[in-house]
C-alpha cells in the first residue's frame, strides 16, 4: 500500500448538459466522495450558458460537501465579465480557482480574443481585483503545451504564471512519469517552488483517449498504443488494462513524493475508483 499522508487527491468533472447527465454526475461524485478529495474542479466553456453551468456544478459539489474550484478563462471575456464572474464566486463563498487562458474558439479572430491573452494576465487580475481571496491553480505541461514554440518558452509562460501570483499547479495528463520529473526539476531551477499536481486520465476508450492526446499534446506511449488497439472493442479489457497502467504511474509518482494527484474523472465514477481502490493495496 503506498502512503499518502500529506498527498492529496482531486477530481475534475464538467457541467452536464442535460437532467440525466445531472443525475449520473451527482450519483458518480457520490461514489467518488470515499477519496476524500481535496477538492474537486469544475471545467468552464465560452458560452453563457457554460458558465451558468459550471456556477451550478459547483453548487452542487459544495452541496455535497466538497470545497469546489470553478476553472476560469479569459479567451473571449472583458474585464467586466471577468470581474463579475468573480465577484459571484466571491458571493458563493468559493475560494479557489483554476485560471486558464482557454482555447480560443474556431473563427475567433485576435481582435475577439478578449481584454486577456494569457494566463498570467487572468493570474494577475485575480489578484488585482480580489487580493488573497482565492487560492489560484494554473495548468502546467510537462510534455510541452501543443502551441508552444519550445519547451523552454513553455516553460518561461508557467513561471511567469507563477510570478504573477499562482499557488499551485495541476498538470496536463500523461503516462510518462520521467516527463513531470524533469519538468519539476527545470521549473525549481528557475526558482520555482509551489506545489505542481501530476494530472491523471483513467483509460477507458482507445479512440476517446488518443482523440483528446492529439488536441492537448500528451504522449501515448507506442506500447500502450499496441496493446489498446489490440483490444478493440473489448470494453472490459481495455478498463482492466487501463486500470493496471494508470495503478502503476500513481503508485511511482506517489512513492517519489509528488505532492498529489488530480484526476480526469470525465464524470465517470468507475474507472477513477478502480485505480483509487488499487492504490490502497
Amino acid at each position: 500500500m503506498t502512503s499518502q499522508n500529506s498527498q492529496a487527491f482531486s477530481l475534475e468533472f464538467f457541467p452536464p448538459r442535460d437532467a440525466a447527465a445531472q443525475q449520473r454526475l451527482v450519483e458518480g461524485a457520490k461514489q467518488m466522495l470515499v477519496i476524500q478529495p481535496h477538492y474537486v474542479s469544475v471545467t468552464f466553456g465560452a458560452g453563457g450558458s457554460t458558465r451558468e453551468g459550471t456556477l451550478d456544478t459547483v453548487r452542487t459539489m459544495r452541496d455535497l460537501g466538497c470545497d469546489a474550484a470553478p476553472h476560469l478563462s479569459c479567451i473571449g471575456a472583458s474585464h467586466d465579465d471577468l470581474r463579475a464572474l468573480l465577484q459571484r464566486y466571491r458571493q458563493e463563498g468559493v475560494k479557489r480557482i483554476v485560471a486558464l487562458r482557454g482555447d480560443m474558439p474556431s473563427g475567433m479572430g485576435a481582435d475577439s480574443a478578449g481584454a486577456l491573452r494569457h494566463a498570467n494576465d487572468l493570474v494577475e487580475f485575480i489578484r488585482k481585483e480580489t487580493g488573497d481571496w482565492f487560492h489560484i491553480e494554473v495548468a502546467a505541461y510537462p510534455e510541452m503545451h501543443p502551441q508552444a514554440a519550445s519547451p523552454e518558452q513553455d516553460l518561461m509562460h508557467f513561471v511567469r504564471k507563477v510570478r504573477a501570483g499562482a499557488d499551485s499547479a495541476i498538470t496536463q495528463y500523461f503516462f510518462n512519469a520521467d516527463a513531470y520529473f524533469d519538468f519539476v526539476d527545470r521549473v525549481q531551477a528557475k526558482g520555482i517552488d509551489i506545489p505542481i499536481v501530476p494530472g491523471i486520465m483513467p483509460i477507458t476508450n482507445y479512440t476517446q483517449l488518443m482523440r483528446f492526446s492529439d488536441m492537448c499534446g500528451a504522449e501515448v506511449p507506442r506500447w500502450i498504443r499496441l496493446r489498446l488497439a489490440e483490444m478493440g472493442d473489448d470494453k472490459e479489457s481495455i478498463r482492466a488494462f487501463g486500470a493496471d497502467v494508470v495503478t502503476d504511474l500513481c503508485e511511482t509518482l506517489l512513492d517519489n513524493g509528488v505532492p498529489g494527484l488530480h484526476f480526469y474523472t470525465l464524470n465517470n465514477a468507475e474507472a477513477t475508483l478502480a485505480i483509487w481502490r488499487g492504490l490502497q493495496g
